[in-house]
């Protein structure tokens, strides 16, 4: 079934994500993608409405995936379509470009009426081509602003960089989001106003400053940064070149490790100190330093032949051609050896920990997933997916759809319009038929969806995820 006029959502029970509380038996009167109205179940009417028996069923704010790359894919259409057919209403794009940036300018991206909304939208990925100098990270970042960026999205700069361009981005308002470059203090950025940090680090960039062993993480892993030979300048097909690289590395990044690299995350495990990991997390509140800890991409590349991953059945939307990709990343991530893997397993319960006591500490934290490139994550599924490593983690079912709805709707300044049900609010939203308050699992368990006050059932979500399946598109 399928709506897209006027709605009123019947009987149904709103799931209070603020105070954490349910609100049964309320009729919800849809109209022009707004939640016109909400009052006590079967005293609303409209004669221009279409009416949905939403009786036994939740409803909560959409689901936000705050690390996805879509946009500029070949598939991007089928990409987001596959995210909405899972509950997802709105998402980060993490990788950007001027021309997307003039895309959206334009209004021309072309989003997919069934896809989520895009909140927003870096420029060009920064790195030592565009700013391996302090001059060309500044000069970088002005002009994405000047092109209508939302935010800086780091991957490779130097910690010198780093500290400067976050000073410029303050200057800007620009908020920097992204990865902590190989050696330098995560409280320091910290205090420099870095805005999110992604996939808890990677690598060392935070459990180096919760180890006792921190010294001489942070400065073996600096001096293994500057080993590496990558062109701090531009040429003339640099970026398509880059682009290229970027591909197959992004696929699985711990191949690309050294033996020294290993060492290093077996060290900042066995000398984790928890107080340190306190302390670190109390400089991350009170800095307002966010967290989007993608989960299950860390898994994905620490546990890469975990059959959970390569034996998925959800894999029916990937095309063939990129499944054999992964599986060769999976034969280059084999060749580090059962030792590498005996690390990289305590790693990613170290990760989890850390989640944890982040999430106890009282730092805000973002769902996200690195899909479209990452292997083995799969657009959509790997939401639900990251809903459950949260969990692993010990957050609490309320703790999981708060980091994927309201601290959403905190993060991207948006809780006038999203972030909760409430009247005047956008209707973006999922309808469950389990109570979510009491498991993770009923996050899963999708009854219908709201996107832009477009009602779908769960037989057209699984339609849609049938014909995606059929034309097996998805390439990234």
């Amino acid at each position: 079934m399928r709506v897209t006029g006027p709605l009123i959502l019947r009987g149904v029970t709103v799931v209070d994500v603020l105070a954490g509380g349910l609100r049964p038996e309320v009729d919800l009167l849809l109209r022009d993608g707004v939640i016109e109205r909400m009052a006590p179940a079967g005293t609303l009417g409209d004669a221009d409405a279409e009416v949905v028996d939403a009786r036994g069923q939740y409803v909560v704010p959409g689901y936000v995936d705050a690390h996805a790359h879509p946009l500029g894919l070949d598939d991007a259409a089928a990409a987001l379509e596959l995210m909405g057919a899972f509950g997802i209403t709105g998402f980060r794009q993490m990788s950007g470009s001027t021309a997307l940036l003039a895309e959206r300018a334009r209004s021309a991206l072309g989003l997919p009426d069934g896809g989520p909304a895009l909140l927003a939208l870096p420029g060009d990925l920064l790195m030592p081509m565009n700013a391996g100098t302090v001059d060309a990270a500044v000069a970088t970042i002005r002009q994405q602003k000047e092109a209508g960026a939302d935010f800086v999205k780091v991957v490779a700069v130097t910690p010198e960089v780093l500290l400067a361009l976050l000073d410029e981005a303050a200057v800007l308002g620009l908020p920097v989001a992204g990865h902590l470059p190989n050696g330098i203090d995560v409280r320091e950025a910290s205090r420099h106003g870095m805005r999110c940090i992604e996939h808890l680090g990677p690598g060392v960039g935070i459990t180096a400053a919760t180890a006792d062993a921190e010294s001489s993480i942070r400065a073996e892993a600096a001096a293994g940064a500057r080993s590496l030979k990558v062109p701090s300048f531009s040429f003339p097909g640099a970026a398509r070149l880059m682009g290229r690289l970027l591909k197959k590395i992004v696929i699985n990044p711990v191949t690309m490790n050294k033996p020294r690299d290993i060492e290093l995350l077996a060290r900042a495990d066995d000398t984790f100190d928890e107080a340190k990991a306190r302390a670190v997390a109390a400089v991350f509140v009170q800095n307002e330093t966010w967290q989007c800890p993608t989960l299950i991409r860390v898994r994905t590349q620490e546990l890469a032949d975990d059959p959970r991953h390569t034996a998925d059945p959800e894999l029916r939307y990937i095309a063939e051609s990129t499944v054999r990709s992964w599986k060769r990343a999976n034969a280059k991530y084999a060749q580090q050896g059962e030792s590498a893997r005996v690390i990289y397993r305590r790693t990613y319960d170290l990760q989890l920990r850390l989640t944890k006591i982040f999430e106890e500490e009282g730092v805000k934290l973002l769902t996200g997933t690195d899909s479209c490139g990452a292997g083995w994550v799969i657009p959509g599924h790997s939401l639900h997916q990251e809903f459950d490593e949260l969990a692993a983690a010990g957050l609490s079912p309320l703790s999981v759809l708060r980091a994927a709805t309201s601290n959403a709707a905190e993060f991207f300044g948006t809780t006038q319009d999203q972030g909760s049900v409430d009247e005047g609010k956008r209707a973006d939203l999922v309808l469950l038929a389990a109570n979510p308050l009491e498991t993770v699992d009923a996050l899963h368990r999708i009854a219908g969806t709201v996107r832009g006050g477009r009602y779908r059932d769960a037989a057209e979500l699984d339609a849609v995820k049938s014909r995606i399946a059929g034309m097996r598109a998805i390439t990234a």
